[in-house]
């Protein structure tokens, strides 16, 4: 299975630490068990303005990345039953391990009113279906031919004030209270973890992001960048500059999965992104060989002609 796949993790502008984790984990990995072909990739953001932040971010990957190592879970369910198929199972206990560690470190060691949670976002890339677990208001868009077909739903309280019609989507989206979680890993005994399972084909792209994207991107924006051409790298460098062109407000982490792209397309795409990125020295460079190379034919064709003519 041929996965395009770039992460990038930024503080921002506004931030001075990064609390934001990720986790990409490849086909070849050692003691790989839970999937034969794909990949898994993990976003977590730690919360702010609470205990370790980062702490509780880089827990939260560091156990569901261990995951690999496991075998898919027996089937408890009917194939149509999504919570009980593939590796859904293991995702969701994964993060489940990720809060009971958190919770019990909070009790251990974090004696204030706010303690160190996270977000987390956890997908298994398959050759025919991505699932997902997922867990606060970072967020995965499945994107076919440059429209989001599906998207996670994000737990904050300016998404539940628009589910309960309390609020439109264009007020949500500008609202300072947009920031503010109603579930994440680590700051109670038990979490609910929300299970997608989508089917894909080739040319399909998958974002992993954290809020620091798209409260700062809107989604038309970022349908746009990712249907742009490009490799997958390019896709989430340039996302993450929208983001602090637009204020950079949060840490911002992007993980860009294009699924099966054609193999000629795909080393087009990565010559084209290396010609970009080394472009005016390149073209100096080449512009120099190739004088070098011109003079040199000239020299030899012309030596035994000046040679005659010259007195020396």
């Amino acid at each position: 299975m041929r996965l395009d796949i770039a992460a990038f993790s930024d503080v921002g502008r506004r931030k001075k630490n990064n609390e934001d984790s990720y986790v990409v984990v490849r086909e070849g990995t050692k003691d790989l068990r839970l999937f034969k072909e794909g990949a898994l990739i993990c976003v977590a953001d730690g919360l702010g303005g609470h205990t370790g932040g980062e702490i509780a971010s880089k827990l939260a990957v560091r156990i569901i990345g261990e995951i690999v190592k496991e075998k898919p879970a027996p089937q408890n369910g009917s194939v149509e039953d999504e919570s009980h198929d593939g590796p859904l199972p293991r995702i969701r206990s994964s993060i489940e391990r990720a809060n009971e560690s958190i919770f019990q470190t909070n009790r251990d060691l974090v004696r204030t009113r706010r303690p160190m949670g996270t977000t987390v976002l956890t997908g298994v890339v398959t050759p025919k279906k991505v699932y997902v677990g997922n867990v606060g208001d970072s967020r995965c868009y499945h994107i076919r031919e440059g429209e989001i077909l599906t998207q996670t739903e994000d737990h904050s309280w300016v998404d539940e004030q628009v589910k309960l019609g309390l609020m439109s989507k264009a007020e949500a989206e500008t609202d300072r209270r947009k920031n503010i979680v109603t579930r994440c890993v680590g700051t109670h005994e038990e979490v609910t973890v929300d299970t997608y399972r989508w089917h894909i084909v080739p040319g399909d792209m998958l974002l992993f992001c954290t809020d620091g994207l798209v409260n700062m991107v809107t989604d038309d924006v970022i349908k746009k960048e990712c249907s742009r051409n490009g490799s997958a790298a390019e896709i989430a460098q340039r996302l993450v500059n929208l983001a602090n062109e637009n204020g950079g407000k949060d840490n911002i982490t992007v993980v860009v999965v294009n699924v099966s792209p054609a193999p000629l397309r795909l080393i087009y795409m990565r010559a084209a992104s290396f010609l970009r990125r080394r472009g005016i020295g390149l073209a100096w460079g080449l512009g120099i060989a190739l004088f070098g190379i011109v003079s040199f034919l000239l020299g030899y064709v012309l030596h035994p002609h000046l040679k005659s003519v010259l007195p020396f």
